[in-house]
């Protein structure tokens, strides 16, 4: 028998592998409809997987080609049909203006299982900031 640990590990493979690829529709097909996302872009919010859809979108456009993800600590908590995952994940490569970029960023998620399977719920992003300077502290390493 598959723990759900073990199923909700998969699913942010699947995760990972969809933002290379660039797969939005593969990637989409891993949140809930009502997901609410936090990024580390503006606004506040995403709500609603069409309001995600978009961001991602826009996410991968600014790319020249794949994307490269990386994924560090991956802590999954899981007890009946919730389960909560955070990690440090590292997007690198090269966006159409040729600019290389890459830097590790925190993430929480919230899951849910539903009949059909686990669906992320609520995925949180963020990066810290240098309280001095104001700015994200962009080279930090996990």
């Amino acid at each position: 028998m598959v723990s759900a640990q073990s199923e909700v590990e998969t699913l942010f493979d699947r995760q990972s592998e969809a933002i290379r690829m660039k797969d939005l529709d593969r990637l989409m097909s891993l949140y809930s409809p009502e997901v609410v996302y936090f990024d580390v872009v503006p606004p506040l919010q995403y709500v609603g997987s069409t309001a995600l859809r978009e961001r991602f979108l826009k996410w991968f456009d600014g790319y020249q080609g794949s994307i490269g993800m990386e994924v560090r600590d991956l802590n999954i908590l899981a007890s009946g049909d919730i389960a909560v995952a955070r990690w440090f994940s590292r997007a690198s490569g090269t966006l159409k203006n040729g600019r290389e970029v890459g830097s590790w960023v925190r993430a929480t998620s919230c899951c849910r299982w539903a009949s059909h399977g686990w669906w992320i719920t609520h995925e949180h992003i963020s990066l810290p900031v240098d309280i001095v300077s104001g700015s994200a502290a962009t080279n930090l390493l996990p």
